[in-house]
């Protein structure tokens, strides 16, 4: 979708050798305020707060590439970060971790919506399917 509307743009407004592909309004690089006020627009015609800045928009983008299973080198690829380092230093806690893993291989293993319980000092689980209608069927497994 994204490279379709360049696509368009560029067949409108052709760049050639080392013109910009996007110039402010008197040609020339854009400026800052004439990107400010563009911004300020599109971001009133999509109802975003008037506090959300175009990093947010950056932020938010590397947040869909991370839930999307995408690989720490990939992220940092589309961000055009140096390397990886820089990409886990500021995105590392959006990552899954051991925990989060060896939470869905219980899950996984258990079935799905099957929710373990400690009851404590016994040394006992209570598993039940925590989505099961009526009254929970219980299973105490001996530790």
């Amino acid at each position: 979708m994204t490279i379709d509307v360049l696509a368009t743009h560029l067949a409108a407004y052709p760049a050639a050798g080392d013109e910009q592909v996007f110039t402010g309004p008197r040609g020339g690089l854009v400026r800052r305020q004439d990107f400010n006020k563009l911004w300020a627009k599109a971001r009133a015609a999509a109802g975003l707060p008037s506090w959300v800045t175009t990093h947010d928009l950056r932020h938010f983008f590397a947040s869909l590439l991370i839930r999307a299973g995408l690989s720490v080198t990939v992220v940092s690829a589309r961000l055009g970060h140096g390397n990886a380092t820089e990409t886990l230093g500021v995105y590392s806690h959006l990552w899954p971790d051991d925990e989060d893993r060896s939470r869905d291989a219980i899950e996984s293993a258990l079935g799905h919506g099957v929710v373990p319980h400690l009851r404590p000092g016994r040394g006992l689980i209570n598993v039940f399917a925590a989505r099961s209608p009526g009254p929970r069927p219980v299973t105490y497994l001996r530790l």
